[in-house]
């Protein structure tokens, strides 16, 4: 076992993984984490602390994380390498370790200018891939970026996000590849809308045999309203939104409830896609969903890790 992590037991045990999203608040108000983490404990093996998402600033992941685990319900810690350069990144790793983190999804991060402080620097010292290579090296070869040797290395199950609908379509799963050579355990790609769009890209990682060598959990996501839906289709980069689930959304009289059904039906469909080990639950500022989409895909109880 790299991490120990229970979401690395339920991978390496073969079940079917399920993990969700938590943002945590603008503020300093612990409730608002605790209130999430009651939500969503029990009904998921993990949950994503995001990283000051869209570059707006919040409670730290970490901190999040801390409360999560003390609470029972495992942090799969976000950190982007917008914020860091290289000797922030490898304190804040070793920080999170030793307050017993053992899940790290490695980010490059959303852009300064589309958040609250758009005069913000960016740092972007690494990118994502090189943050995925310098975890792997602290973990397994027990050694800092520059070289220098460690006495206690930080163990963490190492996870990426991948976007298997951005163009150029035919160098996503050459993407992938980069980020399994550098070090990668396990990837949680952009919401899947596009089923047919997503099992093409699967069939591509097969032909790379990179389903073998990392678990693979497919992003989804409830709508809220066709407003939601027409925005994700025009407005939101590298995301395919198909015109049918755009009209299943106009058409529904209760919108809330059909976004939970789409969700419900890509869940049933890519659980039949060969090497899809799992999936990523994003509702963010609507974990409330989480629960009755887990419970109508037919995956509770979760089990624990052996």
């Amino acid at each position: 076992m790299k991490s120990g992590s229970n979401l690395e037991k339920v991978l390496t045990s073969g079940q079917f993984a399920v993990t969700a999203e938590l943002g945590p608040p603008k503020g300093a108000d612990t409730e608002v984490v605790r209130r999430k983490v009651e939500i969503l404990k029990g009904k998921v093996d993990a949950a994503n602390i995001t990283d000051c998402q869209t570059a707006v600033v919040r409670l730290s992941s970490i901190a999040a994380g801390v409360i999560m685990a003390q609470m029972g319900l495992e942090p799969v810690v976000q950190m982007t390498t917008r914020d860091r350069n290289r000797i922030a990144i490898q304190s804040d790793l070793l920080g999170a370790s030793a307050l017993g983190i053992k899940n790290l999804l490695c980010l490059t991060g959303d852009h300064p200018k589309f958040g609250n402080h758009p005069q913000a620097k960016g740092v972007f010292d690494l990118d994502s891939i090189q943050l995925i290579q310098m975890v792997k090296n602290m973990r397994d070869e027990k050694k800092f970026l520059n070289g220098e040797e460690m006495e206690v290395e930080p163990r963490f199950f190492i996870g990426a996000a991948e976007n298997p609908f951005a163009d150029p379509f035919e160098f996503r799963a050459t993407r992938l590849a980069k980020k399994v050579m550098a070090g990668v355990d396990f990837i949680q790609t952009q919401i899947v809308y596009n089923t047919h769009k997503f099992a093409h890209w699967m069939e591509e990682i097969r032909k790379l045999r990179l389903h073998e060598k990392v678990f693979i959990l497919a992003g989804v996501a409830p709508m809220k309203s066709v407003g939601m839906a027409k925005y994700m289709k025009n407005k939101v980069p590298g995301m395919d939104v198909p015109d049918e689930v755009v009209n299943r959304m106009e058409k529904a009289k209760e919108p809330r409830q059909e976004g939970i059904q789409i969700c419900v039906d890509i869940i049933n469909e890519v659980r039949k896609i060969e090497g899809i080990a799992g999936i990523h639950i994003m509702a963010v500022e609507w974990e409330e969903a989480v629960p009755e989409i887990v419970e109508r895909a037919g995956l509770l109880p979760r089990p624990q890790g052996q």
